[in-house]
Order: structure tokens, then sequence, then C-alpha cells
């Protein structure tokens, strides 16, 4: 996948703006209650404590509000969208089968996707333009968590949950979940929920095949912490200032 990026060169150069009048730009309240927040000591910039009368370039700041992170950039997108079986994770298929640019619509911006989600697994993707957060979602070291829905050939064995959270190997290597959670069985069906930070393709199929309960179907229901929650299929919404902030928070150094 190509790698966005937010250099300077990829949008048109801003003028410093008022501080009180980027925060308002961003949705975080009227100019008053802006410089409220900011004569209050609630604001920082680049690290530092914020006072009245400061400018900032909303390309390059970085803003925080009560420690949460503000992107006062509005070239930058956000959208979580619920993929759905079929589609693959790319933005145009060399072989033409169905794509995520399928569902994106005309978007100003042009986005990419965050990590992988096979063709036959379907639920949440985060679609951004911002390379940086992309980066660092990415990243193992940030150990951003993902939980899957998982539809399993049952019935399952009361220890399947401490082996998988003890860790299997794989061709590939070891590989652990964080947490298991046994959600309904019924019959020879099961229903699991997996939570684990690793980006290995396929992992979480690999894993639960390798103790004999092939996936029947893959969910993916969060990426840290934002959740599918009721987005139907092939739908997209914008992440909300707060889920925007949460990311930040998730991948901070």
């Amino acid at each position: 996948m190509p790698e966005p990026t937010t250099d300077r060169q990829s949008f048109p150069p801003a003028a410093t703006e008022r501080l009180q009048k980027v925060l308002a730009a961003a949705g975080i309240g009227s100019r008053r209650a802006c410089e409220d927040l900011i004569f209050r000591g609630r604001v920082t910039i680049d690290g530092r404590r914020a006072e009245l009368g400061d400018k900032v370039d909303p390309l390059t700041a970085e803003i925080k509000v009560d420690g949460a992170r503000v992107v006062a950039n509005t070239n930058l997108v956000y959208l979580a969208m619920n993929k759905p079986r079929g589609v693959v994770a790319t933005m145009d298929d060399e072989k033409g089968r169905e794509a995520i640019a399928d569902y994106i619509g005309n978007l100003s911006q042009r986005v990419f996707h965050v990590g992988r989600l096979d063709a036959d697994s379907e639920g949440l993707l985060l679609l951004t333009n911002d390379g940086n957060l992309a980066h660092r979602l990415m990243h193992p070291s940030y150990e951003v968590a993902k939980t899957y829905l998982c539809e399993v050939a049952g019935p399952v064995p009361r220890q399947l949950g401490r082996t998988l959270t003890s860790g299997v190997e794989l061709e590939d290597g070891p590989a652990r979940a964080d947490s298991y959670r046994l959600v309904d069985a019924v019959g020879r069906t099961a229903l699991i929920e997996i939570v684990l930070h690793e980006g290995r393709k396929h992992i979480v199929r690999r894993m639960l095949e390798s103790q004999g309960h092939p996936v029947q179907r893959l969910v993916r229901t969060a990426i840290g912490p934002i959740r599918l929650g009721d987005l139907k299929a092939g739908r997209t919404r914008r992440l909300n200032r707060g889920e925007v902030a949460a990311l930040f928070q998730a991948v901070a150094d």
C-alpha cells in the first residue's frame, strides 16, 4: 500500500491564524468559548501552554485541549468503513474486483486504508489521508489492539481460550491473542471474540485453524478505541472529534 503523506507540499500553504479561530473552526466551540479555554490554561501548542493572542499554522501545529489532540487541519479526513465480504481492501484492484473506492464516493481528498482486511473478511476499516497517524496505527511498536468476531466450527473446547492467549506456533512464528471470549455456542457453530494487536496476514484465521476450528465468518468490530457499532455494510462515516483524539492518544509516544 502506498503510504499517504501529510507534508506541507500536499496542501496549499496556510497563513498563521489566531488560536481561538482555529479551535472554533475545528469544532471545539465558539470563539469566545475557545478564548476561555485558552485563558484557563487548558490548551497547549506543541507542548507549551497557549496564551491569548497566540497564532498558529493549522497545518503543522500540535494543538491539545485538556490533553486531547485537536486536528486543526481541515484537509485531513478520518473515516470508518464497514467493508462487506468479497470486497478487496485496496483502492483500485487490477483484476477488476469490487474495491474500497467503489463504496466511498467522490471525496475531495484522496484517502488510504489503514492495515489489512482480506477479501473474505468483513467489518471495520479506517480510511485517512493522515500519513503520520496511519503509519503509527500500523506499526507493531504501538500495539494497537484489533477486535474480531469469529464464527467457527463447534463445539469448541474450554481450553481453547487458554491455548490462544498462551500462544500457538504458526509457520512464520508464534502468535498470541490478547484476550478470548466465547460469545455463543449453538450446535456445531460457535461465536468467539478475539482481541490481538498483531497484523500478520490471515493471523486470526491461521490461529484458529491451527487448533482445528477453521473460520466460517470473520468480522472486525474494533480498531483500538474505534468501534464498528451499527454501521451498515458498505457504508462509511466520518470519525467524530473525540474518536480522532482517542486514536492519537492510542499511538502517543
